[in-house]
């Protein structure tokens, strides 16, 4: 397990906590310019994955076909809050494609707003698979099935026509064969597929180049485009997402996910990179993938100082009183 410590905290000057993780930066020839650990790390992609696994869906004409809007076509791609502004527009694309709420297969949970923020829900809060974070994936989903004719009740099961055409899709834009994808079901239920870091940061680096792809140029300028105007919708408030896509400037494409991944692309170079925190702790891996973007070079000083919240550098308690520190432990190696 080629894994190296990444982010250590301590307190009182002694060490307390290690995180260690793997990165791999990537072109979008495939080429691995950049790495820490070992770049072809297999993990799985989780909600990293979403934007690739909107490309059936924007390949056949979905948007223009349902009339939906760039920030829902954010939305495809979103791990979101669950915000009133989410759960509106997932009930407009679900009302495009003739279906009510009922018809989503993602499930129900607390919304992010809460739990991701570590906020307490109000009392007597009502919620349902709206508030889902996966849920403008799943109406996606279901658009394509019902603009194809496709069967809505088994959408999620692996057989499934639109899952074979999103295997083949995710195969494509990061050089695998489908063949050799291993499956396990996400949060959502919805099959997700454990990528090398390396194909993960090769296939966001396409995304980021948008137009410029010689293979889905249209839809990685859409997805890649409506990311990057609508980051609220793709996470929400005081999250991750939000706040390095909005750092960006339109030039970054950033998405997390579960468990420790994150990737981010950027369009004026064409390359993107990967990070697994392997125990999936997120301040750790917000704290790793700033110091990415530094080491790499692709932060200004007011980039540096938008993202210091992200970097966490000192640790405070309930007092907010100063008991440790945040710190990276880690050199990226470039390729020869």
């Amino acid at each position: 397990m080629n894994l190296v410590p990444l982010i250590q905290l301590s307190r009182g000057g002694t060490p307390e906590c290690l995180h260690f993780g793997a990165v791999a930066v990537a072109n979008t020839r495939g080429q691995v310019l950049a790495q820490v650990g070992d770049p072809h790390w297999l993990t799985f992609s989780r909600s990293t994955l979403k934007a690739l696994q909107a490309l059936p869906f924007i390949q056949a004409g979905g948007v223009a076909h349902f009339g939906l809007t760039t920030a829902q076509v954010a939305l495809l791609c979103a791990s979101h809050n669950g915000e009133d502004m989410h759960v509106a527009q997932a009930q407009d694309m679900l009302d495009k494609a003739g279906l009510t709420y009922q018809a989503l297969r993602c499930g129900c949970h607390v919304p992010g707003l809460f739990t991701l923020l570590d906020q307490a829900p109000p009392a007597g809060l009502q919620f349902d698979e709206r508030h889902n974070n996966c849920s403008g994936k799943h109406a996606g989903f279901l658009a394509y099935c019902v603009q194809h004719g496709l069967s809505l009740d088994d959408y999620i099961d692996p057989q499934h026509p639109l899952q074979a055409a999103i295997r083949r899709d995710v195969a494509r834009a990061v050089g695998m064969d489908a063949e050799d994808f291993q499956m396990g079901l996400d949060g959502c239920s919805a099959p997700n597929y454990a990528l090398p870091l390396s194909k993960l940061a090769y296939g966001y680096a396409r995304l980021a180049s948008g137009a410029r792809d010689a293979e889905f140029g249209h839809s990685f300028a859409m997805l890649s485009e409506a990311m990057t105007s609508h980051p609220e919708m793709v996470s929400g408030t005081g999250r991750n997402d939000l706040a390095f896509m909005q750092a960006g400037r339109g030039d970054w494409v950033s998405k997390v996910g579960a468990d420790g991944v994150q990737v981010l692309g950027s369009k004026s170079r064409g390359e993107a990179f990967a990070i697994k925190i392997i125990d999936g702790n997120k301040p750790a891996l917000f704290a790793a993938s700033v110091e990415v973007l530094d080491q790499l070079g692709w932060l200004d000083a007011a980039q540096r100082t938008a993202l210091a919240p992200w970097r966490a550098s000192i640790l405070r308690n309930a007092r907010q009183l100063s008991v440790g520190e945040r710190r990276p432990v880690f050199k990226l190696q470039r390729a020869a």
